[in-house]
């Protein structure tokens, strides 16, 4: 975080870049909104108009956080009057990718930093077994947790097909080989920009390269003028 407030990239700040562009933050698996501050701050210093995707830890069910997440991004896109920019970190990520194939009409652009997007299930084995102690959790009754349904049932392969369908929007899928939550190769959407960085997983969002990578995309997502518009992919 020192190094980050340090950086130019951090410092040279311009209040019009993001021309009042709405962007949805959305935390990785058990990181909570505070994970993403300082990018909320950075988008507000230049002109964005960030917001908390609303799911909190984001260890719940796939499909209650896409519920969550695509009445978010609806309502900041009526709010700010146009679509919006999907900006997640790791589980975040690929839940922004299901909104962005979803309801292409919400989006404006999606930005994933170390996503697994092509297994989501992939991820290192120790994050795999907290993710599998939450499922015990929630078939002995414990509320608001991921099920064992999302690693390998019927909502995991609704949702893994889901993740296949090609995007509608533009995307930046930023990945790094020193990741050791999850393996750079699950991070190469094929729909998306892939671009190498040397962070580690957690550190992504407080990496200044990040933030040199994300500050041109967003600024030419930002010029893009445009209004929600009706989509034949919106849900009855």
């Amino acid at each position: 975080m020192p190094r980050l407030l340090r950086h130019p990239v951090w410092r040279n700040t311009d209040p019009k870049l993001g021309q009042g562009l709405g962007v949805v933050l959305v935390p990785g698996f058990g990181a909570g909104d505070v994970s993403l501050l300082p990018a909320a701050s950075w988008l507000r210093a230049r002109g964005f108009a960030p917001v908390s995707a609303g799911v909190g830890l984001t260890v719940g069910c796939t499909g209650d956080l896409l519920a969550k997440l695509l009445h978010r991004t609806e309502e900041h896109a009526e709010r700010t009057g146009r679509p919006v920019v999907l900006f997640g970190q790791s589980r975040g990520g690929w839940l922004g990718r299901l909104v962005a194939a979803l309801r292409p009409d919400l989006v404006h652009g999606l930005a994933m930093l170390g996503s697994p997007v092509l297994d989501p299930t992939g991820a290192h084995p120790r994050a795999m077994r907290i993710a599998r102690f939450l499922t015990r959790l929630a078939s002995a009754g414990v509320p608001g947790l991921l099920d064992d349904d999302c690693l390998r049932g019927p909502c995991y392969d609704e949702h893994v097909k889901m993740l296949a369908e090609p995007l509608r929007v533009p995307a930046i899928s930023i990945f790094s080989r020193s990741d050791g939550v999850v393996p750079w190769e699950l991070c190469q959407d094929p729909c998306a920009e892939c671009v190498e960085v040397g962070s580690t997983h957690t550190g992504m969002g407080f990496d200044p390269a990040v933030y040199e990578v994300l500050g041109p995309r967003l600024a030419a997502w930002a010029q893009v003028t445009g209004t929600i518009r009706a989509s034949s992919s919106a849900p009855s």
